[in-house]
Parts: C-alpha cells; sequence; structure tokens
C-alpha cells in the first residue's frame, strides 16, 4: 500500500509538472514505468484520470478568462464568439485521427524506445524555431484568424507520438505561425481542455467494466491522491511557466528535453 501511494504521489507530481510545459507528460510516464518498473498497464487508468486534475487547474487559473467569455457569447461579443469558434475548430483534428487511428495510437504508447527520440527531435525543433520563428504582436484568441485555429490543431495531431509533447506541438506550431508568446501558451492551455476531457472519456469508456467492478490493482484511493498532487503541482506550474517564457523563451525547455531523451535512450538500450 505504502509503494502504491508513494507512486501514485511521483506519477501526480510527474504530470503536474510536464502536462503544460514542451517537454512530453506522456513521454515522462512512459518512461517512469520503463525505468522505474511499474506495471503501466495496471496504471492506465490512473494515468488518464489524474490529467483530468490538470485540466481543472486550467479552468482555476482562467477561470475569469472563461466567465467573460461565457457572459461575451450570452451577449453575442464578437470577439468571444470567436473565441469558443477557434478552440472547436483546434480541437476537431486530433479528435477525428484521435478516433481514426486509436489503436495505432496505443501501440505507439505501448513503445517506450520511441519517447527518447521524439524528445531529442522535438527539441532540436524548439531551438530551430526560437531561432528564426518571428513573433507576431499581441492578440487575445478570440482575435485570432481560424485559419490559424486550424493550423495549431492540426500540429496538435503531432502529439499522438508519445515524447512529442501536446504543449510543445501547439506552443512551438503557433510561435511558428506568428501568433505571440504568451497567446500561444495560454491557447495550449485551453486547448488542452476539450482534447483531454477527450481522451480521457475514450479510455474510461475502454476500461469502464474494470472500474465498475472495481478490481483495479490501482485503486480509487491512489487515483484520488493523484488527481490531487497533479491539481496543485499544474496549478503553480501554470503560472510559472508563462511569467518565465514571456522572458526566457523555450530554448531551456529544448535542451533538457535533448539531455533527458539522451538519457533516457542510452539507458533503455543498455538496460
Amino acid at each position: 500500500m505504502e509503494n502504491l501511494t508513494l507512486t501514485a504521489i511521483l506519477l501526480g507530481i510527474v504530470e503536474g509538472l510536464t502536462e503544460f510545459v514542451p517537454v512530453s507528460s506522456t513521454g515522462h510516464l512512459i518512461l517512469a514505468s520503463a525505468m522505474f518498473g511499474y506495471d503501466a498497464e495496471e496504471w492506465k487508468v490512473f494515468n488518464v484520470v489524474i490529467q483530468l486534475g490538470a485540466i481543472l487547474a486550467v479552468v482555476v487559473n482562467y477561470w475569469r478568462t472563461f466567465w467573460a467569455a461565457g457572459i461575451g457569447i450570452f451577449h453575442r461579443q464578437p470577439e468571444s464568439i470567436r473565441f469558443v469558434i477557434n478552440l472547436v475548430v483546434a480541437f476537431m483534428p486530433a479528435a477525428v485521427i484521435g478516433l481514426i487511428m486509436k489503436d495505432y495510437i496505443d501501440i505507439l504508447l505501448a513503445s517506450p524506445m520511441v519517447v527518447p527520440w521524439a524528445l531529442v527531435i522535438g527539441g532540436i525543433a524548439i531551438i530551430v524555431i526560437e531561432k528564426y520563428a518571428k513573433e507576431g504582436p499581441p492578440s487575445g484568441i478570440g482575435q485570432l484568424p481560424v485559419k490559424q485555429a486550424l493550423g495549431v490543431g492540426c500540429l496538435q495531431c503531432l502529439a499522438m507520438v508519445p515524447g512529442v509533447s501536446r504543449s510543445g506541438a501547439t506552443i512551438m506550431g503557433a510561435l511558428a505561425m506568428g501568433i505571440e508568446r504568451r497567446t500561444a501558451a495560454e491557447f495550449s492551455f485551453f486547448l488542452a481542455i476539450p482534447t483531454m476531457l477527450g481522451a480521457s472519456t475514450l479510455e474510461v469508456l475502454q476500461y469502464r467494466d474494470e472500474i465498475a467492478s472495481g478490481n483495479m490493482t490501482v485503486g480509487w484511493d491512489e487515483i484520488a491522491i493523484g488527481f490531487v498532487v497533479s491539481f496543485i503541482v499544474a496549478l503553480i506550474v501554470i503560472r510559472a511557466f508563462v511569467a518565465y517564457v514571456s522572458k526566457a523563451g523555450f530554448t531551456p525547455f529544448a535542451w533538457y528535453r535533448i539531455i533527458f531523451g539522451t538519457f533516457a535512450g542510452l539507458w533503455l538500450y543498455f538496460m
């Protein structure tokens, strides 16, 4: 029981730390299972449900934005309507491709060696984009053209390869399209809500019989612990991340990806 509780806390910390920064939370969770030897299949439902804790952190951090958008829609304000349209448009590519290719995605998720390669290649891509991308003027999500929202949504599909990073693909893709970095980061956060809710719903439906029976090695106590831990950590990380990248950029995350990916690849190869 103590080992299960400790693992739940550690995985909750990993999820909260990595979900919204461009280093791939899924990749880190896969590597954790491979490097620390716990059964990833037994923790699969856990890993899905604790993502909802990270989603709740976005809602809490940006509740004023969502409230203003809701009021704006009620009053038919164009910018609020565009805000919702952009999120829906950006969500659709991942929703469609995720449903069509779910079996192939599950195969990739069971392949730890994919992660180091994706981390390193993604790190190099971040360095290149940071060097050559021309950042646009400050703007809100409700001011972005729909075609840019669609472009960000299409790039989010790259994150179906574990290790790519959903936030990394969306944020760096947005920067490459000339979207200002704070708006790019916040768009990624908001887009996570429908995307992660959709992915979590699919997984819960897939394992509904196991969940309903209660015959899970990793029970609801561990899931509750992981949920709370991921929520608290993500709440802190989101605020710090936006402030940090507005000044320092994304290059430090790129070097982290390259170094950690190289280490993880060597460890998996030789162990």
